[in-house]
């Protein structure tokens, strides 16, 4: 497999740059032949929400690779499955509906049909349009994860999975490496042939959706997900090794068996990297002794970072009920737009979080009630 990753400095959404900096990477980083072929492009739309959250892969960057992708002799579709995803769903206030019909880019309700896909264990049903489509290519965005905490051309895979059976999948893969595992997995089973990186805008802090937009002003691609993952994760100053998707990958050999194995192209790392990105914290750093000692105290989930409800701040739209996949979230039988979490079932899957358009859940830790 092509070990190669390319980055070019891009720091605004214009398309025409845009246009010219994708040309670059694609070529340099051996994309696919796409002359009269179906490509499924993939974006991150975790929720619709506008492109300034930067919760989603900017409208310029799926615009400009449209056009690239036809300029080539693609019939171009796309689609995304949202972590609340209702049959119908268009992509309106991220922009991606209106890019498609200036592009004539079809758009494909992954709702509508689905497929079984076999994975190591057992078997996960995908949009059926994977299946149909020539080639696959992935538009990761550049943020923060709370669970895996940095989600990239691995995670961005999950889209494929249609509606609540995403948010499942928690259920079955209890913490952060059994999920990791699984993402591993379905990457596998279904691997895009190229992956563009929206990373000129990213997001820092508690994503992938309630963090704050931070400039890094690069777009990064290449055909292989794990060296893409394993650089990109490295300019916002995580440690490669720290990301439970980049290890588990590695130890499988599939895509990289070293990082050492990748064939670097860009600006040098030191002069991009981003230092003082808010990085969510890593628990893997704490010392096998004091872990020892913590996972055998009965108050340990009261030390987790867990979702806290900010009353003031809801709306009552239940998405966060809707989502939760242990039904560790319920309405208080008396007070109006107030949600409830049953801890004890809570498996801090952050699900409700990502779903949340209203900045309403935070992830921290919460003492003595507060």
């Amino acid at each position: 497999m092509n070990k190669t990753v390319v980055i070019r400095k891009c720091s605004e959404y214009d398309s025409n740059k845009i246009y010219d900096t994708i040309s670059d990477i694609y070529t340099v980083s051996g994309g696919p032949d796409v002359n009269g072929k179906k490509v499924l492009l993939k974006p991150n739309i975790l929720i619709d929400d506008y492109p300034e959250k930067c919760i989603s892969t900017h409208p310029v960057v799926v615009e400009a690779m449209i056009m690239y992708l036809q300029s080539k002799g693609a019939l171009v579709y796309i689609g995304d499955s949202p972590g609340v995803h209702k049959r119908g769903f268009l992509a309106l206030k991220s922009g991606i509906n209106e890019v498609c019909k200036k592009t004539g880019a079809v758009w494909v309700d992954f709702l509508k049909n689905s497929s079984v896909t076999k994975l190591p264990k057992g078997t996960i049903r995908t949009a059926s349009f994977t299946n149909e489509a020539d080639i696959i290519i992935s538009l990761p965005k550049l943020k923060n994860h709370e669970l895996v905490y940095f989600t990239g051309a691995i995670k961005n895979t999950l889209g494929l999975v249609p509606g609540f059976i995403k948010a499942r999948q928690h259920g079955l893969y209890h913490g952060r490496n059994s999920f990791s595992s699984f993402l591993v997995d379905l990457c596998e089973a279904i691997t895009p042939s190229f992956f563009l990186m929206d990373g000129i805008t990213a997001m820092e802090g508690s994503g992938p959706a309630q963090g704050t937009p931070v400039k890094t002003e690069l777009l990064l691609g290449s055909t292989n997900p794990l060296a893409l993952d394993i650089i990109a994760c490295s300019v916002t100053g995580y440690d490669p090794l720290f990301i439970p998707t980049n290890t588990i990958a590695l130890s499988r050999g599939k895509w990289l068996r070293s990082p050492d194995e990748i064939i670097y192209d860009g600006p040098d790392l030191s002069t991009i990297i981003k230092k003082d990105f808010k990085k969510i914290p890593v628990s893997g750093k704490r010392d096998i002794a004091v872990k020892f000692v913590i996972s055998r105290l009965k108050s340990i989930r009261k030390l987790q970072r867990r979702p806290v409800f900010l009353h003031d701040k809801c709306t009552g739209c239940n998405d966060c009920i809707k989502i939760c996949p242990q039904n560790a979230i319920t309405l208080h039988p008396t007070k109006k737009n107030r949600v409830v979490l049953i801890d004890k079932k809570c498996i801090r899957c952050f699900c409700c979080s990502e779903v949340c358009q209203y900045n309403a859940i935070d992830v921290r830790r919460k003492f003595f009630g507060a």
